[in-house]
């Protein structure tokens, strides 16, 4: 179990069981999950789209345990398309949330910026065929769900917590975080960055997340840690951070984005507790080998 002394944690393993997690330890969840089967991404990942959705399932029930009363799980997910098929992944795990007893609160919608959008086949077949029912469009957006177990009850922070956690009205205001959509850019294609290879979302994402859903000295989840872009961004902000990963391969990846030196120790010297689980599986070279054979 998580103890004082080590708040800071990554798990390699699967996040289906958190059994290194207290019921209601957890102050906020940020995630991405896997996007399916996504063919640039994880393709053939699971042996199909149920298995797919019992994951999730399976993750979605082990949140509700470990999340605190009140609190806010945030996913970024998007509907994917594979061989022409559209699988409808936002209308599906907002589904499971509900129905695992989370409350639907919002939906942000993240838009990235069109320059960074080529026409492809898909939209491109509009331009061999202009007529009616050849259309089909390109995705500028993805999708951040936000969904809420019970009620919060805000007399419980005190309030100095409060006002050292307090939001920058400015910086609110200046970036429209009150809107629904939310213009931020992706994380670009790059094979000198650090992420290479791997789907990660922009620190914008959990950066306004953790601000607007958490306070200082509080525990962010992430069960879907990939290189780590959510728990960098908590222990800058001042949150402890905790992630699940499944691919051990991202180990060492994970340990340059969080400033690991040393087995145990992180950029503000706190204990850091790294766990590698029998249940740990090896998967980024046989996703990027089929990646690059998808492309050819």
């Amino acid at each position: 179990m998580v103890g004082e002394s080590a708040k800071n944690m990554i798990v390699f393993g699967d996040s289906q069981n958190m059994k290194e997690l207290k019921n209601e330890s957890v102050h906020l969840v940020v995630t991405s999950p896997p996007y399916f089967n996504a063919p640039f991404d994880y393709p053939d990942l699971f042996d199909s789209y149920d298995k797919f959705l019992t994951m999730i399932k399976n993750v979605a029930k082990e949140l509700m345990r470990v999340l605190k009363k009140g609190r806010i799980i945030a996913l970024v997910v998007d509907d994917i398309l594979i061989k022409g098929k559209k699988y409808p992944i936002v209308a599906d795990i907002t589904k499971i949330f509900i129905d695992e007893g989370f409350r639907y609160r919002d939906r942000i919608v993240w838009v990235k910026p069109e320059g960074y959008i080529r026409i492809s086949r898909r939209s491109g077949v509009l331009l061999q065929n202009p007529y009616p029912m050849y259309y089909y469009p390109d995705n500028l957006q993805e999708s951040i769900l936000i969904f809420q177990k019970g009620e919060f009850d805000y007399k419980s922070i005190s309030q100095d917590i409060k006002e050292v956690s307090k939001i920058d009205i400015e910086e609110y205001k200046k970036n429209k975080w009150y809107l629904n959509v939310w213009y931020i850019t992706n994380v670009l294609p790059n094979n000198n960055r650090l992420e290479k290879g791997i789907a990660a979302f922009p620190e914008e994402i959990p950066y306004r997340l953790i601000k607007l859903f958490s306070y200082k000295g509080e525990t962010v989840l992430d069960p879907f840690m990939g290189s780590g872009t959510t728990l960098k961004v908590a222990i800058e902000l001042g949150r402890n951070a905790i992630g699940y990963e499944i691919d051990i391969e991202l180990l060492e990846v994970v340990k340059k984005k969080l400033g690991i030196k040393q087995s145990y120790l992180i950029r503000d010297r706190k204990e850091f507790e790294i766990i590698i689980r029998d249940d740990a599986k090896r998967l980024r070279t046989k996703l990027q080998e089929k990646v690059t054979k998808g492309r050819k």
